[in-house]
């Protein structure tokens, strides 16, 4: 992740307990704020030094005219700027906002839906494959959300389910789909039923982990009528950009 990733032309309020701002980064370097109203009412355009904090977050640090510092983290995967503050008095601040974009960036910038799929691809690898129970801890939530009617809530259940696995159960990444915090990943699974089956897992991610899935599986069948294709190609996943 660089500063080419900044979210240049985007233009957004920040809702702090205290007061709103508004925010317009104008360029890598420049950002313009505006406080309506309140003690710290005022408009200035700054300085600023952009750090890339990875996970879709950059620091963002500026000195006002007023001789105030301020750094603000700016978390665009879950909507909140963290501001810390240093006021020309010597008055400390820390504040929490929710960010709402009202104009949006010259370029889009989502890193998620990479980051994401990533993470589900590992994850399916690391379980259903290697057979790596260890993973399940490092990879889900603590209160994961399991669809799955035959499989038992929880990371726990999940834990042991892939301790248990017999070694014959091995999965095959397909195509994938993400958009936001869901990913759609079609693969498919032998081992796991009597015949080898085509499964589409379906999950949500929440703080860079796996909370919730849903799965929809078929058996596979042979191709039957003229001219059609398989149900499943594992080479379905390189023909689509990642």
């Amino acid at each position: 992740m660089s500063t080419d990733q900044f979210l240049i032309g985007l233009e957004m309020d920040v809702a702090y307990p205290e007061f709103q701002v508004s925010l317009t980064l104008l360029s890598s370097t420049q950002l313009k704020f505006e406080i309506k109203d309140g003690p710290f009412a005022r408009a200035e355009i700054v300085a600023i030094q952009v750090v890339p904090l990875g996970n879709g977050m950059f620091a963002v640090s500026w000195q006002e005219n007023s001789g105030a510092s301020v750094v603000n983290v700016q978390d665009y995967d879950r909507g909140v700027v963290h501001s810390y503050a240093t006021l020309p008095d010597g008055r400390f601040l820390r504040m929490k906002g929710a960010m709402t974009v009202t104009r949006s960036a010259q370029k889009a910038s989502d890193e998620r839906p990479q980051r994401n799929k990533a993470l589900v691809l590992e994850a399916m690898t690391s379980l259903f494959q290697a057979h790596d129970a260890s993973a399940v801890d490092r990879l889900y939530a603590a209160d994961y959300i399991q669809h799955n009617p035959d499989i038992p809530q929880g990371r726990d259940a999940l834990r042991t389910l892939v301790a248990g696995m017999s070694k014959e159960v091995y999965y095959e990444p397909g195509m994938m789909v993400a958009e936001g915090d869901l990913v759609a990943i079609h693969g498919r699974i032998r081992g796991w039923a009597e015949a080898p089956q085509v499964v589409v897992d379906l999950f949500r991610i929440e703080d860079g982990r796996l909370a919730e899935h849903w799965d929809v599986l078929q058996d596979e069948a042979p191709v039957r009528a003229s001219g059609s294709v398989p149900m499943f190609d594992p080479r379905e996943g390189q023909r689509l950009p990642r």
